[in-house]
């Protein structure tokens, strides 16, 4: 009788545990493994987009980003594209990114800064972590590829930066990308 009366009260504290706790209500982000390549740029300031925060360490320890005005589009790295609320690559995309990843290896003096890119729907707060998990799944790729990670910045726009305005399904699609910018070492 009392190891029933005891296993009805740690039944009744664990459900209460879970029930207090409850899910997560935002979606976390994570840390880039790779780190960035040193730049002369300081952390994007609060409420800015999502830079990555691996870094090169600078003076004191401070961490060291190249800021994105110092990248330029390269007219040979596509941008790929992601399905509604997905950050996997799409075969087709796969492709894209195989041909961006032997540019990258043939042209080893680019740092290269991939921007993650989300549609309207959806928070900002997820729509960044949305646009982030997809520019760190598209380095992970071009790592895969053979592609050195200190070369790879990651950024991410979220809905901030639409390529189309409307608010279509076909407009949508073409905001849901990764975008490539490079610069020199």
């Amino acid at each position: 009788m009392v190891t029933r009366g005891l296993n009805l009260t740690v039944m009744s504290l664990l459900l209460f545990g879970v029930v207090f706790a409850g899910c997560a209500k935002r979606p976390a982000t994570t840390s880039v493994s790779a780190p960035a390549p040193t730049g002369s740029a300081a952390a994007p300031a609060p409420g800015s987009p999502m830079a990555s925060p691996g870094g090169a360490a600078g003076p004191r320890g401070a961490t060291v980003r190249p800021a994105p005005a110092e990248f330029m589009a390269a007219d040979a790295l596509k941008d790929i594209y992601f399905d509604f609320d997905k950050y996997d690559i799409r075969p087709d995309d796969a492709k894209t990114l195989d041909a961006n990843a032997a540019w990258l290896k043939t042209n080893a003096g680019q740092l290269v800064l991939i921007e993650g890119h989300c549609d309207e729907r959806g928070t900002n707060e997820y729509n960044l972590a949305l646009g982030e998990r997809r520019a760190k799944s598209t380095m992970n790729y071009l790592v895969s590829q053979g592609v050195q990670a200190n070369r790879v910045t990651i950024i991410s726009y979220g809905e901030e930066r639409p390529v189309c305005t409307e608010h279509t399904e076909a407009c949508w699609a073409k905001n849901r990308h990764a975008h490539f910018l490079v610069k020199p070492r």
